[in-house]
């Protein structure tokens, strides 16, 4: 029986080790700070632009995490190569012939990367926040403003599982192009094509990345969208459930396939 010590530190290294998800997570960390910071600056110059609900709904705290539509996939192909490499490559019948305790492997697999993750996306939230409030000038809002450092933590949160829900994904898929090809499309379209819809967006406020995301406001109404029929925390528990539910997805198939 292989020690869960053991196993961390052989997950760790297998992360730390393969370069293509190094880079996943650095482009998930610059691209999100990147695009809010870019957007947090237009929506300072063209503030006067926007309508008066708008301005009166403006939340500088969501504007800054703009960039995570974008910074989200990033994380999508970190979850997804943390699981598809090693299907892919093969090392998944060695990795099961050394750890034969399956939920031992995934679960170890899943805690090391998405403790990374996490990390990472608590970074992310804090350096999107703060650049952005120093670029959206006399708008912006504080750290100490009420729900604002909720919003940051949460927006850290949101990013990390959205890692997470993509390994499990992957472990139910068994393949990394498949997993991608389903995940992709899937937040950046499918999500924000169907949450524009009148009738569609009633389902699709619950996706995971719909619901999560609404961690991230400190106003409800945002820029005079629609109030969504859950809360902050109501949202990111939809997105707990999803996650929850790919993870033991995941783990029943590789419990019950062979590699």
């Amino acid at each position: 029986m292989a020690a869960a010590s053991a196993v961390l530190r052989s997950e760790w290294t297998k992360i730390r080790t393969v370069s293509s998800t190094v880079w996943t997570l650095a482009s998930a960390l610059i691209v999100t700070v990147g695009v809010g910071a870019a957007l947090s600056a237009v929506f300072n110059s063209t503030f006067d632009e926007l309508s008066e609900a708008e301005r009166l709904t403006f939340d500088p705290t969501l504007v800054s995490f703009f960039g995570m539509t974008l910074g989200q996939l990033a994380m999508v192909v970190f979850g997804v190569l943390v699981v598809g490499t090693e299907y892919s490559s093969g090392m998944i019948r060695t990795s099961l012939a050394a750890v034969p305790q399956r939920a031992t492997f995934i679960f170890s697999k899943i805690a090391v990367a998405g403790g990374l993750a996490l990390l990472v996306g608590i970074v992310t939230s804090f350096l999107s926040f703060f650049l952005g409030q120093a670029l959206l000038g006399e708008h912006r809002a504080s750290i100490s403003d009420e729900n604002v450092l909720r919003a940051v933590f949460g927006g850290g949160l949101y990013m990390g599982l959205i890692a997470i829900f993509s390994m499990g994904v992957a472990t139910m898929l068994r393949s990394s192009m498949l997993s991608l090809g389903i995940l992709m499309p899937f937040f950046f379209l499918v999500s924000q094509i169907l949450a524009a819809v009148p009738k569609a967006k009633e389902v699709a406020r619950y996706f995971p990345d719909q619901a999560g995301s609404k961690i991230m406001q400190v106003v409800p109404d945002a820029l005079n969208t629609e109030k969504a029929p859950y809360g902050p925390w109501g949202g990111l528990g939809i997105m707990l459930i999803w996650v929850a539910a790919s993870l033991a997805g995941g783990y029943l198939v590789l419990k019950k396939r062979d590699a």
